[in-house]
């Protein structure tokens, strides 16, 4: 351990070189490498923990830029895990860091948490959530929650020496279409980065052992007026006892059969007249959109069915796949039997293909 690096920290009176060799012996595994995950990183290298693993199958793309800072112009294409390590090894050589190139699923989740001390959620959906919570109720491992929300962000640490989980705020998981994530609603670049420092704080806390971890509250934080509110919450009989992992993580509602990329979509496309709907705001479908695609609002999809080309394939598009998938369980409903295709990631996959503005 290099004193001389982390002096201004080992000078604190309750860190000291014991907090720094806590944090050089530890390790923290961090899933998802977007605007949360970027902040947590970056700070927890720069602070001396010993090792990072970092869960995340996507590739960066020029629409991250503005809130995921790690990232430059030039990594636009390469997969995040890549572009981070880089970084982080850039900033502090000292540090081991183990990248997971895939989404944390049923089938390795436990297999990958084991290896770590403490798990931060920087997700920005619910199934993988409810996926970490259960995880690490069944590893005993605590976990970091931070999530986005417009203006707005929260931080909790869960399942904290037999504390509340997840599960105790958020006992259901809400319906797909209840709370769109910022590729759909929009986030401040700067809003990510409080958060997730945020979520860093609390790692730093929870393994070095000092301050109050906010086990059983949940910090709300109103960027527009600088307001913290800290809400309280109880462990629920049962949710700390969690043997297994659920069959599968899924929104409720019927999932499609199936689905299409960017690039098969664009062929198709291509070759053939193909009915395409979409089902986003009209907002979202004014700012962008396939001129192929009719548009048809999510909300209005049950009173507008008639629209549809029931002779042909029909092909569901939205802003990042969600809400398609919540149309598609709804006219899988209506029409039993009949093909209907998600298109994977929607619009923001869609970028290269887009002429219409």
């Amino acid at each position: 351990m290099n004193e001389e690096r982390y002096l201004r920290q080992i000078t604190l009176d309750r860190f000291g070189n014991e907090g720094q060799q806590k944090l050089n012996e530890a390790k923290v595994l961090v899933v998802g490498a977007g605007g949360l995950g970027i902040p947590v990183l970056t700070y927890l290298n720069a602070m001396g923990v010993g090792t990072l693993g970092v869960v995340d199958a996507d590739v960066v793309s020029l629409s991250n830029l503005h809130r995921q800072v790690l990232f430059t112009e030039a990594m636009v294409g390469i997969p995040k895990v890549e572009a981070i390590k880089s970084q982080l090894s850039a900033q502090n050589s000292t540090t081991t860091i183990q990248i997971y190139q895939t989404y944390l699923t049923v089938a390795n989740a436990l297999d990958i948490i084991k290896n770590y001390d403490i798990v931060v959620d920087a997700t920005d959906n619910f199934p993988t959530r409810y996926l970490i919570n259960d995880a690490c109720v069944i590893a005993n491992k605590p976990f970091v929650y931070g999530a986005l929300h417009a203006f707005e962000g929260q931080v909790s640490v869960f399942n904290y020496k037999g504390g509340p989980t997840y599960r105790c705020l958020f006992p259901t998981m809400p319906a797909a279409d209840a709370v769109p994530n910022c590729n759909e609603n929009g986030v401040l670049g700067i809003l990510p980065g409080i958060i997730g420092n945020l979520q860093a704080l609390e790692v730093v806390k929870v393994i070095a052992g000092i301050g109050e971890v906010v086990s059983g509250v949940l910090l709300l934080f109103d960027t527009l007026s600088q307001r913290m509110q800290r809400m309280k919450f109880q462990l629920q009989p049962g949710n700390n006892e969690i043997k297994t992992l659920a069959t599968s993580y899924e929104f409720d509602c019927e999932l499609p059969l199936k689905s299409v990329d960017a690039v098969e979509l664009q062929q198709l496309l291509s070759a053939k007249p193909v009915e395409l709907i979409d089902v986003r705001t009209d907002k979202e479908f004014q700012r962008q959109h396939l001129k192929e695609a009719k548009h048809i609002p999510l909300g209005e999809l049950t009173d507008r069915v008639a629209e549809l080309n029931l002779e042909a394939t029909v092909y569901v598009i939205c802003q990042s796949g969600v809400r398609s998938k919540k149309a598609i369980g709804i006219l899988q409903g209506l029409f039993p039997g009949k093909d209907f295709v998600n298109v994977m990631g929607g619009m923001n996959n869609m970028k290269d293909y887009v002429d219409t503005y």
